[in-house]
């Protein structure tokens, strides 16, 4: 399973970094956490315009929660692109599964939003507009953050979990994110066979919580975004492959069903013949994303993102 889901990410980068071109001014290897782990660290990528400041997108990598350093990969599948539209980036790492149980994977992201808030003035960032975006696991932890925002602990029947965390010197700041754009993401992991049921104990979301997932459903269910939406949360915009044979096709469809529901679903693009990351990421797709981030800057701010 786990050489299935490499091979998938290697395609996916393949394809990627045929699209966009690196520009502007940029940070690599900060530490969002304020200790010397590798998993902690981020990248800032500003674009070669010059702003007082520029909206920001947070990018996450898919890796089935396995990689804890691959942020160069979620730069060049579509971090380019977005900076190339006038956006701010940034890349970022997080713990995998093998480093800590969840929710440390989603603790990492909210620290890593928390820092650039803190950070905002020294790199340039305009912290009123913050995005987020992922694919594959990193759609799943995009999506958690935004269903998740103003969130601190959540309880499902006796199992709790610390959504927000502690990690880092910014915990003053806020998490919350104002647009998420979810590529493949695996959503809800108690019928991730199919939409029929859970995936047995040798699975990723298994390995994620260090048990089987049928015997841990409470817990499944603090995993899935969908437990966390309000109509609070920002818009969404869901992307996935109709042929995608790693996260079933179904999983975004129920997302997209429950976002819509809330009033949350600015679009579901079903890309027929998509797999996980080849054809579904394409020059349409990438703009639609563009399109998306672009339009949730400018809302009710004339000195947005253009």
């Amino acid at each position: 399973m786990k050489r299935i889901l490499i091979t998938a990410v290697l395609a996916t980068y393949s394809l990627a970094i045929c699209f966009g071109q690196i520009s502007g001014r940029q940070w690599l290897n900060l530490n969002y956490a304020g200790d010397e782990n590798e998993y902690h660290n981020l990248d800032i990528h500003l674009p070669n315009l010059e702003r007082p400041a520029y909206k920001a997108i947070i990018v996450i990598y898919g890796s089935a929660w396995f990689g804890n350093n691959m942020k160069q990969f979620a730069f060049d599948t579509f971090g380019k692109q977005l900076l190339e539209s006038g956006f701010a980036v940034i890349a970022i790492n997080h713990r995998s599964s093998s480093d800590a149980v969840y929710p440390a994977q989603i603790n990492d992201v909210k620290a890593a939003i928390r820092f650039v808030r803190g950070n905002a003035e020294q790199y340039n960032i305009d912290p009123s507009f913050i995005g987020i975006t992922g694919f594959s696991s990193g759609g799943h932890l995009a999506s958690l953050a935004g269903a998740s925002n103003n969130v601190r602990e959540f309880t499902v029947n006796n199992t709790s979990v610390d959504i927000e965390g502690d990690v880092g010197n910014y915990t003053s700041y806020s998490s919350a994110v104002n647009a998420v754009v979810d590529w493949f993401g695996p959503i809800d992991m108690a019928l991730m066979d199919n939409c029929k049921g859970p995936k047995q104990g040798n699975s990723p979301e298994a390995a994620l919580i260090r048990g089987n997932p049928a015997d841990n459903l409470d817990l499944i269910a603090l995993l899935n975004p969908i437990t966390f939406l309000d109509k609070t949360d920002p818009h969404f915009l869901v992307i996935h492959g109709e042929a995608d044979n790693v996260v079933p096709h179904c999983q975004s469809e129920l997302f997209a069903k429950a976002l819509d529901e809330r009033e949350l679903l600015t679009e579901f693009i079903s890309v027929p013949g998509g797999q996980h990351g080849p054809v579904t990421f394409n020059e349409d797709t990438f703009q639609k994303m563009i399109d998306f981030f672009l339009k949730e800057a400018n809302k009710n701010n004339d000195s947005a993102v253009q």
